[in-house]
């Protein structure tokens, strides 16, 4: 089993401890179940499943339930969620916001009515209604309104003192900034979950991946990360959304019962989960429940069970709290379900950024209803940790019943033959070395990559699409679908292959030659060869954009354009900032905004010898200019500029390419670093931010005239 599950003791082992071990056992459930509650609230990582932190917490209450004069001050019991983060300012909730005790099955949901019932003093004959909605595996948030305004957003943080995100809620469009209609109180603070819809979740993994860029683990994770950014058009890039259910402090008289609480969020502008329904009996109730967990795979948000809560608020008040939770409602977890096969091998595959991921090929086994014979192992590092090799009897578990994991291994099952897993060092698809970066200090990134960028199959049709990019070689006619085409064809296969397209196309046969082609003609063909030719000379930082070496954007080129001067100083200095040591290593190091992981990236890249020899035969076919030199006595060199709303007068790239020809910095938003913005018409939260911060602004003419052209 994983070490969680190991870690949370069986029912009848927690019956034979003593009282020695009992206080053991619960001082090292304390610690190790506040360790998963920092890393799932506060730093959005977490580091166990759900099951496994449930069944710890299951097994601290069973203790505590045999041992009560044992409980801890720190006990798990007592505590909601982690410590707020240190970025934010903190807000003190009026009414903590509590966390949900847990059911698992059915038994679990008849005891918490019973129990209500012999709280409450009530017959079984007496009809207790309750509400049932699904379970949103998001983050809570609490929104505060007077007169109908919205004053600020928060975190639930530990449960008393929140987080104070006002500015990330405001973006999201679901989280209405005045209420709509009549007839809320003065004070009302509404609470619920804010979600990563998974379509959008989706989309930005897709444009993660595409670009390099971090690839989150689950909606979950990702929509926690949107909501702490210090940017808020980060946060609102990421089209967050957010279902009302509950209410904090309010300043007059509410309504009668839950459902009716809920369906007035709906009148004043919140959007509330449309599978919110109120039965009155156990049966009727548990229906739901089996018919939300039959949705759950169609559902475009993420869910881990199913809420309880009794309908009458009036019930609500006299059964009060209990610790970190109310008496009146509880949470119907789904299971996870699991199955036991044989891993076969590991098998590494390498994705469009280079990242190799190794996948569990495993003996085919139904998991849930759905047969598995693939699972994620994630990284080298997991594998380590679980200590996962071939020929292991394994246990698989869908994880949110979509992505299978192996959650451990049977061990009193693995050959006495068994070998550790040894990682791979070049990459299985083109033989390129496979490294891990350095992060901070001695650390490691948890992912290997290949560093053929250049000429690793796996990676070619990105590659070649960065390559023809906008904003790096600029090929016009040659776009993502004609790329793809060629590659398929066989006929550009590397980033040199576009140039000889051309000759190639006339040696071809009369009916084979590109312009008898479907969705191609003679122009277009002619325009596509002529727009190739024009590239054959390139502006250095374009050519070296073009080139895709990974953490190198447009800003990084240009640094390197403008330090190094022409291609063939920066290609010799690279190749001798492989000693650490050198002064081309001291010298790479020295250009502002690069770093020790990015300068080990570049210098990676050109020292690959099969990279080399790409580079070689790209160089045969074009010539990338020396690089303009940058004016240092200007009145904006050394400043940070930037542009928001629409120019009328200069395209937004021929002011930022004048602006850093003049020993300026250009950046994309507005914090206290920056020096200067131009706005022109349009601008929005970049030049109220700037107001502000009273930073210098200028209309687009000022911005002219300042720079004398």
């Amino acid at each position: 089993m994983s070490e969680a599950i190991k870690g949370a003791l069986a029912l009848d082992e927690i019956k034979a401890l003593n009282e020695e071990q009992a206080t053991e056992e619960l001082a090292r459930l304390a610690y190790v179940i506040a360790e998963a509650d920092k890393a799932y609230h506060g730093e959005d990582a977490p580091d166990m499943s759900d099951a496994d932190y449930d069944a710890l917490r299951k097994s601290n209450t069973a203790i505590e339930a045999l041992f009560p004069h044992l409980r801890r001050d720190d006990s798990p019991t007592l505590r909601v969620g982690a410590a707020p983060s240190e970025k934010f300012a903190k807000i003190t909730h009026a009414v903590p916001m509590l966390s949900l005790d847990n059911a698992f099955d059915g038994d679990d949901v008849r005891e918490f009515v019973d129990r209500m019932r012999r709280y409450l003093g009530m017959p079984s004959s007496q009809i207790i209604c309750l509400t049932a909605e699904p379970k949103i595996d998001g983050l809570s948030a609490s929104l505060r309104y007077e007169n109908g305004v919205l004053v600020y957003g928060a975190t639930r943080g530990d449960g008393a003192v929140g987080e104070d995100i006002t500015a990330n809620l405001r973006t999201i469009s679901s989280i209405p900034h005045k209420l709509q209609g009549s007839g809320y109180p003065d004070v009302l603070e509404v609470r619920g979950e804010v979600y990563f819809p998974r379509s959008e979740f989706d989309a930005l993994n897709a444009r993660q991946e595409e670009s390099g860029g971090k690839v989150f683990a689950n909606p979950r994770n990702a929509a926690a990360g949107s909501l702490r950014q210090l940017d808020a058009d980060i946060t609102r890039s990421r089209n967050l959304a957010f279902f009302a259910y509950a209410w904090g402090e309010i300043s007059e008289p509410w309504r009668e019962s839950q459902y009716e609480a809920v369906q007035a969020f709906a009148e004043w502008g919140f959007t509330i989960n449309p599978l919110l329904q109120i039965f009155d009996d156990l049966d009727g109730l548990l229906a739901h429940y089996a018919k939300i967990e039959a949705l759950r795979a169609e559902l475009d948000y993420d869910i881990d069970g199913v809420v309880y809560k009794v309908d009458d608020l009036a019930l609500q008040k006299r059964l009060g709290f209990v610790s970190r939770a109310p008496r009146w409602a509880i949470a119907h977890k789904f299971p996870a379900e699991q199955a036991t096969t044989i891993l076969e091998y590991i098998d590494i595959q390498v994705g469009r950024t280079g990242a190799l991921t190794p996948v569990a090929k495993l003996k085919p086994v139904t998991v849930g209803g759905v047969v598995v014979s693939n699972a994620t192992l994630h990284n080298e590092d997991e594998i380590a940790r679980k200590d996962v090799r071939k020929g292991d009897t394994v246990i698989v578990q869908r994880a949110g019943d979509v992505i299978p994991q192996i959650v451990g291994v049977v061990l009193d099952k693995r050959s006495v033959d068994s070998k550790p897993y040894e990682p791979l060092t070049e990459c299985p698809v083109c033989g390129s070395h496979a490294v891990r970066e350095q992060k901070d200090g001695d650390k490691e990134d948890v992912i290997r990559r290949c560093t053929g960028g250049m000429i690793c199959p796996a990676q070619a049709i990105e590659q070649l699409k960065h390559f023809v990019s906008r904003n790096a070689m600029d090929i016009d006619g040659m776009g993502e679908k004609q790329i793809a085409a060629f590659y398929e064809e066989g006929e550009v296969k590397t980033a040199a292959d576009i140039f000889r397209l051309e000759e190639l196309d006339q040696e071809k046969g009369r009916g084979e030659r590109l312009r008898n082609k479907e969705g191609w003609g003679a122009t277009s063909a002619r325009n596509l060869f002529a727009a190739i030719r024009d590239r054959r000379s390139v502006e250095l930082h374009r050519f070296i954009f073009a080139l895709g070496i990974r953490h190198v954007g447009e800003t990084t080129a240009k640094l390197l354009a403008r330090r190094y001067g022409t291609f063939e100083v920066l290609r010799q200095a690279m190749m001798t900032a492989k000693e650490v040591d050198s002064p081309s290593w001291k010298e790479l190091l020295d250009i502002d905004g690069i770093g020790e992981v990015m300068a080990k990236s570049i210098v990676d890249f050109f020292t690959e010898e099969k990279n080399e020899v790409a580079l070689t035969d790209l160089l045969s076919f074009v010539t990338p200019q020396e690089a303009e030199a940058v004016q240092t006595d200007t009145e904006i060199s050394g400043k940070t500029v930037v542009f928001t709303g629409k120019l009328e007068r200069l395209s937004r790239s021929e002011a930022k390419n004048q602006a850093e020809s003049l020993g300026a910095k250009v950046s994309g938003s507005v914090s206290a670093k920056t020096d200067i913005l131009v706005a022109g018409p349009g601008a929005g939260s970049k030049l109220k931010k700037a107001q502000e911060l009273g930073i210098t602004t200028l209309t687009e003419d000022e911005w002219i005239e300042l720079i004398g052209n």
